[in-house]
């Protein structure tokens, strides 16, 4: 009998791999979605002139991060609908060990104890759609690098990857859904 939590898909991957794009387009099409907590955080710091920032305190941000997730996920948990989210919290613990720091007793737990569908679909680093703006400020190489950690970082809390093909919007919403995660 699937759990509860089997509503709630994440979809992770590197920056500028196209997974905003496919949350919104999921969206458009009538799902439930959670966006991703770090563009909000960073232009909220930014327009307050706070230090939460990837580049200026990478560990205040991850907990920013967490704080989001936390309530995130506790809501779409008190709904009954499938919800798609960008990212997961293993995405916060992804990225402290891409900065090269310890991640805390707290987020491991959070990590182990806020679950997703045992399937989690990753985004590989596609050059042909990477941009920055004033939000993404990583490179492509960083892209590559973020992709490899997440790899490793889902797996190790249980989760099973499927890669997104390198294909149109609309060709990643029917991937999702014919495989069983937008329609059963």
């Amino acid at each position: 009998m699937p759990g509860e939590t089997d509503r709630l898909i994440a979809i992770t991957g590197g920056p500028g791999s196209g997974k905003t794009s496919l949350i919104e387009a999921l969206a458009g099409s009538g799902h439930a979605v959670r966006p991703e907590a770090g563009r909000a955080i960073i232009r909220d710091q930014q327009m307050i002139g706070g230090r939460g920032l990837p580049w200026a305190d990478p560990a205040l941000f991850a907990e920013l991060m967490l704080a989001a997730d936390l309530r995130s996920y506790a809501e779409a948990l008190a709904g009954r609908e499938r919800v798609f989210f960008d990212r997961g919290v293993p995405d916060i613990a992804g990225y402290l060990a891409l900065c090269g720091l310890p991640i805390p007793d707290h987020i491991e737990r959070a990590a182990w104890q806020l679950r997703y569908r045992r399937t989690v679909f990753i985004a590989p680093p596609w050059r042909g759609i990477f941009t920055q703006d004033a939000e993404r400020k990583q490179d492509f190489a960083e892209a590559e690098r973020t992709h490899a950690v997440m790899a490793e970082t889902y797996p190790r809390y249980g989760y099973e990857l499927i890669e997104l093909p390198r294909a149109s919007v609309a060709e990643r919403v029917a991937f999702i859904v014919g495989h069983g995660h937008a329609g059963d």
